[in-house]
Parts: structure tokens; sequence; C-alpha cells
């Protein structure tokens, strides 16, 4: 691959073995998926987890112009817990690029046929009461709502997902409602 490949370890000392098979394996997607511009591998132990078979986690991120992709796996053994993630993002890059070929008939991103550049997550100032534990960043991509419902599922993520609604030019919130359905929130300043 010829995108740098960032491994990051908590509660666990990188051996060069792990490190030599971790690379080798991630290095392997690039057949997969070319476009890629981040690769980011995190290992970790948990030792405090209720069943020993989730004690070691492997958690792999891929980014590139209009898409993120996420695994993570939880095994009694690095090595397994690495496969068992690189195998589920094989199936991501699978769906991603199946839904990309389905989406457009001309092959574009929505970001190359808009041709805009990309707004920065906005920070909201708070009082002091609250404490703030965490401050993310994060590029936001135009989508139109489809694709938003489907990055949300490719991530993982299961409360809310915030993306720049391509149609109509606005920041959307997609979350999803205990119906199972979706909802978007548009919001507005007044």
């Amino acid at each position: 691959m010829t995108v740098k490949i960032d491994i990051f370890t908590k509660n666990l000392e990188l051996s060069d073995r792990l490190n030599d098979y971790v690379v080798t394996k991630v290095e392997k997607l690039e057949k997969f998926l070319d476009e890629v511009d981040e690769c980011r591998v995190d290992l970790s132990y948990i030792k405090t987890a209720r069943n020993a078979n989730d004690r070691h986690v492997a958690q792999l991120t891929l980014r590139g112009k209009g898409f993120i992709l996420r695994s993570e796996e939880r095994s009694d053994s690095m090595f397994s817990a690495v496969d068992a993630a690189l195998d589920k993002m094989r199936r991501q890059i699978r769906r991603y690029k199946g839904k990309r070929a389905r989406g457009r008939g001309d092959g574009q991103t929505i970001a190359e046929a808009i041709d805009m550049g990309y707004p920065e997550e906005i920070e909201v100032e708070t009082e002091e009461s609250p404490v703030i534990a965490r401050r993310k960043r994060f590029m936001l991509v135009p989508m139109d709502e489809l694709e938003a419902v489907e990055q949300m599922k490719l991530l993982g993520h299961e409360d809310f997902f915030v993306f720049y609604n391509a149609n109509t030019s606005e920041f959307n919130v997609l979350y999803k409602r205990r119906d199972g359905s979706y909802g978007i929130i548009i919001p507005e300043i007044g």
C-alpha cells in the first residue's frame, strides 16, 4: 500500500512480529480499494473485559476522498483479532464499492460533481459546568441522504451521523429512531 500505515497500541507492547504481521496483512487491502489516503490500526488489550475471548481488540480505519470505513473485532489473541477485522473490512469495501457503482452512472462522487470545498466542524463554546472530555474535527464530504445512511452503517455509528447534504447545501444530522427508521435534523439559525 502506498499509504503509510499508522499503528497505535494501548495496554500492549507492539512486537516486531506483530508489527510485520499487521503491515503485511493491511497492505493486501490495496488490491480491493486503491484510493485510500490514510490507514490507521488501533490494537489494544482490555484486561477488564468480562469474557477472556474479548480482551484483544483490533480496529482498522481507512479514510479516502468521500469515505471512511471502520472495522473492529475482538478475540482471544491479537493475531486472530487482526484477521477478523481485516475480513470485516474486506466485506465493507465490497459493500462500499457496490453502492458507489450503482449510485451514479458516471462514477463521480458527489464531491467531484459539485466541486466544493470541505466545511469544518463548528466548535461550540460552553459554560464551565459541563466537562467536554473530547473535541473532534473531521472533514465533511458532500453527500445525499441515502449515502449518509450507508456511511453511518459502514462506520458502525448507532446513534447519529453529521453530514453536509449536497442536495440542499445544508448541514444535517441523521439519527436512528427507536422503530428502526431514520430521521434527519435540519438546523436553522434563528
